[in-house]
């Protein structure tokens, strides 16, 4: 039996609507019958939630022609401390919120893994009730608020989904950020096997491509340019990933963030340039990856730097080939390849590494390492304008 397949447009389709709601209903109803495809005819969708994603489900648009829009952002204090575990919230403005809208709760402590992620289920009078629990406590005496800041598009425990030819558009300007391991444009937690294909996430406050947790994850042919954060933020020991011609450009921080714990990847074809610090990052016990055949220029600090990490837990066992790392750095500072951990089994083999001949200049150095003893085979290498290369 062929699956099914439902078009949803703002003027004709199978459902007619121009915000989050009409697309959600669309993707819970092929959901129902078994799976299939959620097909977004062009036009710019409002979105005052995330869209969330269930497993057997490809959702694809129209590419440019389909926007989904993040609508303009609100925020109030708390008024009463959130506790652990419950399911609403007390706010100073309530009128700001109402049923359906997607939020995050933090505090200055709370970051990171420990902001909530919810949508509201109620309003009665200052009490905004949830759909479900708080991760932490958030108090008042130290700044709990909450945002209507949300992925907008999110898929939680899911598998076997395909999202693809869709525009995200995060209206940073109008909007509250929210952090990378809680939120993207476009974010998975504990998802297995999901392509995301042909996307584009413009001016995020955030992360535009983030997965958590998520194993067997391919992106490719994917833009994220101009977000807060990171471009492609793969994470949380996801395992098995491939990121490939992809381009993340003029990010806030980072192209490429492989984050804690991420294994046996693949990251190759991709243009990763004019980023705030860093081309790509890599760090704590991300090991066993490959990454190869990128353009890696132009960013503010080092084309690929190894984040600070004890021996037990740094980015050992990582092939770096074939790139082209160059024009790297602000002229104050500025490396091919900085390596800030005590590292075994780096490979850096047959990379253009250096200054381009209308460059600035700026890449100081091929590569840098921080300790004299790490176990790195640089190779076959070729260095422009730096007389000492390592």
């Amino acid at each position: 039996m062929s699956k099914v397949c439902i078009k949803v447009g703002q003027t004709q389709g199978d459902i007619i609507t121009q915000t989050n709601v009409g697309l959600q209903a669309a993707i819970d109803y092929v959901s129902c019958l078994g799976g299939g495809v959620v097909e977004i005819l062009s036009g710019q969708y409002r979105m005052n939630d995330s869209l969330h994603l269930r497993s057997g489900i490809t959702l694809r648009g129209q590419g440019d022609q389909t926007v989904l829009m993040k609508d303009a952002g609100v925020v109030s204090r708390l008024a009463v401390d959130g506790d652990y575990g419950e399911e609403q919230i007390t706010v100073t403005e309530p009128k700001n919120f109402s049923v359906g809208m997607g939020l995050n709760i933090m505090d200055d402590r709370a970051q990171g893994f420990h902001v909530t992620v919810a949508t509201v289920i109620g309003v009665n009078g200052e009490a905004i009730q949830l759909n479900s629990p708080l991760r932490a406590d958030y108090l008042v005496d130290l700044n709990a608020k909450v945002a209507n800041a949300f992925p907008i598009i999110s898929g939680y425990n899911i598998s076997n989904v395909v999202v693809e030819s869709l525009a995200i558009n995060g209206n940073k300007e109008q909007n509250q950020p929210i952090n990378g391991c809680r939120g993207a444009g476009i974010y998975l937690n504990s998802a297995e096997s999901v392509v995301i294909r042909n996307c584009s996430v413009l001016d995020f406050y955030g992360d535009g491509i983030s997965y958590q947790k998520s194993h067997n994850v391919v992106v490719e042919n994917c833009v994220t340019k101009q977000n807060s954060c990171y471009g492609l933020h793969p994470g949380s020991g996801s395992q098995c990933t491939i990121v490939r011609n992809c381009s993340s450009t003029h990010n806030g921080q980072v192209g490429l963030f492989i984050c804690w714990r991420v294994k046996h990847g693949i990251f190759e074809g991709n243009t990763l340039c004019a980023n705030g610090k860093s081309g790509i990052s890599i760090g704590h016990k991300d090991t066993d990856n490959v990454i190869c055949d990128n353009i890696i220029s132009n960013n503010a600090k080092h084309g690929i730097y190894f984040r600070p990490e004890r021996i037990e837990t740094a980015a050992h066992d990582n092939i770096i080939k074939d790139n082209q790392i160059i024009d790297n750095g602000d002229g104050e500072e500025g490396y091919g390849i900085r390596i800030d951990s005590l590292v075994h089994g780096v490979v850096i083999q047959n990379n253009t590494i250096g200054n381009s001949p209308n460059g600035q200049s700026y890449q100081k150095q091929g590569v840098f390492s921080k300790y004299t003893d790490n176990e790195i085979d640089i190779s076959m290498n070729h260095f422009s304008t730096e007389p000492d290369p390592s």
